[in-house]
């Protein structure tokens, strides 16, 4: 997750949920994961906000933070199992149609309304799963940023997110002693993720970028949906 955070095979960090759900439900593994993103989002903030895309940030986040509310109120209504289920369909489809219905070079950038939508699902997803990437991922990858604008914009809109699920968390009882020991066994590994990913996608080329991101989408697709349908 930490590599994910500074944008280098950022596709990947959606599995983090679903691998800690091999030994614990899968709430709780979403309540100790978020005080490592918090550490995370503030050394990615540190060393890529400048390189933020400005506009998409203004058109993104507003929608992403819709989609925490709705997770806050769906979050005791849908089951773990049936959440995971979605979204690896959804990432699975995301990738079926960027494969074999690739943009065209020339193609105008996807519509406004689209990255409302995509924004609102990966706050939602977020918020139940941490897997809030491959939604927005989908939405942001046909504009071909560079992998440094395109890590520092998804950097501060995950930032944002983040922070906006304290408060969700602790009223639906999932910050507690327990899970926040957790939490801290685990921190250390969080920056050396960072610092490392950070340093890679800084000379990285993009199309191995986009490929790397692709790979953990399907990655993630393929795991989410096993879990929903071993539910």
């Amino acid at each position: 997750m930490g590599m994910s955070k500074s944008g280098f095979g950022a596709g990947f960090g959606a599995l983090a949920v679903p691998l800690m759900a091999l030994a614990m439900p899968v709430p709780q593994a979403a309540a100790i994961m978020l005080p490592l993103l918090a550490v995370m989002d503030g050394l990615g903030l540190a060393a890529l906000w400048r390189e933020r895309d400005r506009a998409l940030i203004r058109l993104l986040l507003p929608a992403g933070l819709v989609g925490t509310v709705l997770g806050t109120v769906l979050f005791g209504w849908l089951s773990a199992h049936v959440v995971a289920g979605l979204v690896g369909a959804l990432t699975l489809g995301f990738l079926a149609i960027r494969r074999f219905f690739p943009p065209r070079r020339d193609a105008p950038p996807p519509p406004r309304w689209l990255g409302w939508l995509l924004g609102m699902t990966s706050g939602f997803t977020s918020f139940v799963a941490h897997a809030g990437s491959p939604p927005i991922g989908f939405y942001v990858m046909p504009m071909r940023l560079s992998p440094v604008v395109f890590t520092a914009t998804m950097a501060v809109f995950f930032a944002a997110i983040n922070a906006s699920k304290w408060v969700p968390y602790w009223w639906l009882g999932l910050i507690d002693t327990t899970n926040l020991l957790a939490s801290a066994v685990l921190l250390p590994l969080a920056p050396l993720g960072v610092w490392l990913g950070v340093r890679i996608v800084r000379i990285i080329p993009p199309r191995l970028f986009y490929g790397l991101f692709e790979l953990g989408m399907l990655f993630t697709g393929l795991k989410l949906l096993w879990d929903g349908v071993q539910g």
